[in-house]
Formats: C-alpha cells, structure tokens, sequence
C-alpha cells in the first residue's frame, strides 16, 4: 500500500530495525519504539483521554509488535499496523470503561470550527468546551475514531480504511454522519448563542 505519511526513506529504515529485532538486537526495538512511541501515545490519548491508559495501550502496542515481529511484513510501512493496533486496544478499553473521551481543543481547531458570537452574547470559554465535549460524547465510538484520524492525524479516507480495515466507503460515511450529528448538536444547543455558525473543511 502506498502512504502520504511515510518515505521510501523510513519504510527502509524499519525493514532494517526489524530485520535486527528478529536476529534478536534489543537496541534495533529500542529504536523502533523510541521512533513511533509518540504518535502512538498521541492517537490512543486522543481516544481514551486517560494519561494512564494511553501510556498502558502505548506498551500493549509495542508488546504486540515484538511478539508479532516475524509476521509483521517489513516491506510495508509499520505505521498504518501500529495505528491499526492502537485504535483496536483503544476501542477495547473505552468498551471495558464505557467511557467516551477526546481532546477537545485539537479536534476543535483541526475541524476548523470558529464561533463567532457577539461579545454581549459570549459563554464562558469553559462552557463552551463542556458543550462541545458533551457533543463528542454522543458519537459513536466508531464515528469518534474516524474524525480523530482524520482531523487529528490527517489520514486520509484511503490510509484511515486500511488502517480501521474497513471499506472507504464505510470510513467517508462515518465521517459524513459524525461531522453532521457533532454539529446539530452544537447548533441546537441552547447554552450557544442563536448566532453561532461553524465552517467544516
């Protein structure tokens, strides 16, 4: 599978870390978990927002990748697997903790919603993100995922249907439903002024 988020460079690159995590170089592991452990973090904080649990998803990840190294194919990039893998672990604790989280502020700027209210009309910029996390809440876990990987990581439908293993079609439907539902509620909730517009990308 061709990638927009990875080089022929890096793709390289972890074929020979993996080559060597097989031949059983603990340092090539090392560099390969040093390499992606932010974006891993990252993306797992953003679906269970739970520091703890994101840091117990980023070691469940890797533990899967060193028990899974001799059939991980190295002539593919890593990441789309490594990112397949968080959201599955990710799913599974927001399913055990019946918990939907997410963080707000980015997914806010990446979904490029500017209020624009009269100053005599302004909420409490606190009020404003309760509404807006209560609004996140009510989407499906599904739906959630996908416009995280899409506003929050720029994947695009391509590489998000790859990596969630689903049809593209599914991926630009739950994107479609999630960014509509995410925004009746925002519109149609009272604590907003009448005035509020949103402009999605």
């Amino acid at each position: 599978m061709e990638s927009s988020w990875v080089t022929a460079k890096s793709i390289e690159e972890d074929r020979l870390l993996i080559a060597r995590t097989r031949g059983g170089d603990c340092t090539a592991f090392e560099a390969l978990y040093n390499k992606y452990k932010g974006q891993v973090y990252r993306t797992a904080l953003a679906i269970v927002r739970d520091q703890g649990a994101a840091e117990d998803i980023l070691q469940d990840c890797f533990i899967k990748v060193y028990t899974n190294i001799d059939r991980i194919d190295s002539s593919l990039p890593l990441v789309p697997w490594l990112y397949r893998v968080t959201v599955n672990l990710s799913y599974n604790w927001v399913t055990r903790r019946k918990r939907w989280l997410t963080p707000l502020e980015a997914v806010i700027d990446r979904l490029n919603m500017h209020p624009r209210i009269a100053p005599e009309q302004a909420v409490e910029e606190n009020e404003l993100q309760q509404v807006v996390q209560e609004a996140i809440y009510s989407l499906s876990f599904e739906q959630r995922v996908v416009l995280i990987l899409f506003y929050l990581t720029n994947f695009s439908i391509r590489e998000i249907a790859y990596i969630l293993d689903v049809p593209e079609g599914t991926v630009k439907s739950r994107l479609y439903y999630g960014r509509e539902k995410l925004r009746q509620k925002l519109l149609s909730d009272q604590r907003l002024s009448l005035g509020v517009a949103y402009e999605w990308s």
